[in-house]
């Protein structure tokens, strides 16, 4: 019931944010339709661009971030607790919570470049090529204000918005659902990446979705797997900008070779890193566990999907 309710809010509030923006995008983009995204012409114009980027925040927002905060809302009395956003991280965690991130990245690339072979629909090919192009019109930064407006709304906001949602909210429904946070983990991965519908990039994504949630689970702190995606995000934006104003020679925006060696020393560094963040977690009396309600609150606090 949880989980069929919280998908049902996430699509309700994705067809608000679609309806919103089919009516005021003209007014916002000097003219141009939503649906002009497929014409290159329209990518000149930096009002139509300027358009996407406020469509890009507005989806993040209202269509994962407002789902997650109101299903957490309805369903106990301490939203915070419930999410695990309420607890800061200790300095250690986020450390090796971001070393997890970054030292997965090799696998990450290998997974991507398998994954680009895959024998998928020419239609379906030729959508995420349009795709891409237009995630790189997106990523055009002129200057370090474009960055950091980009760091922003590809990355800060994304971060928090996708991991309230699919880490907070659908993981934790998942977990009491199988009785195996691993389980729920990559359940929970799987569901992240086909959402985002890009066939060719599944694999990565469902792996980083994995991770974070692997994180999630052996802390029940929100803000690790947060930190994590918005390092991950946060770290092409940087790249594309450093390569387009020729500070560096790595286009981030293609996919490279990754050697098999590199690959497998990813995967220990990897799981290594993440052993022994469990182990502190445990050391630190962390769980994953939802704490039981507060008995003086039953009345006026209780949960929608627990009452009698």
């Amino acid at each position: 019931m949880q989980l069929a309710t919280i998908f049902g809010i996430w699509i309700g509030f994705v067809l608000i944010t679609q309806l919103g923006m089919v009516t005021f995008f003209p007014a916002i983009s000097g003219g141009y339709t939503i649906g002009d995204y497929k014409d290159p012409a329209a990518w000149n114009s930096p009002n139509f661009i300027f358009a996407m980027k406020v469509f890009q925040m507005l989806y993040s927002v209202v269509g994962f971030l407002v789902p997650g905060l109101l299903f957490a809302y309805l369903t106990h009395p301490e939203p915070a607790t419930y999410l695990g956003i309420r607890q800061k991280p200790k300095l250690v965690q986020l450390l090796l919570a971001l070393l997890i991130i970054f030292c997965s990245l090799p696998l990450v690339g290998a997974l991507s470049e398998w994954n680009t072979s895959w024998p998928i629909p020419q239609s379906l090919r030729d959508l995420e090529e349009s795709l891409a192009e237009q995630t790189k019109r997106l990523l055009d930064m002129p200057d370090i204000g474009a960055m950091f407006l980009n760091l922003f709304m590809l990355a800060l906001l994304p971060a928090i918005a996708e991991e309230v949602l699919f880490r907070g909210v659908v993981q934790r429904i998942l977990t009491q659902m199988v009785k195996n946070g691993w389980v729920a983990a990559i359940i929970t991965g799987i569901i992240f990446s086909v959402i985002h519908f890009q066939f060719l990039g599944f694999m990565p994504r469902f792996l980083l979705g994995f991770l974070m949630g692997a994180i999630y689970f052996v802390t029940g702190n929100l803000w690790l797997p947060i930190a994590g995606h918005f390092l991950n995000n946060g770290l092409q934006v940087v790249l594309v900008y450093l390569y387009q104003i020729k500070l560096i020679s790595y286009d981030a925006t293609k996919d490279e070779h990754v050697p098999l060696y590199f690959v497998f020393i990813s995967i220990a560094v990897t799981g290594i890193l993440l052993w022994q963040l469990q182990q502190r977690a445990k050391l630190a009396g962390q769980t994953f566990a939802l704490p039981p309600e507060p008995e003086e609150e039953e009345n006026d606090n209780e949960s929608i999907f627990n009452k009698d």
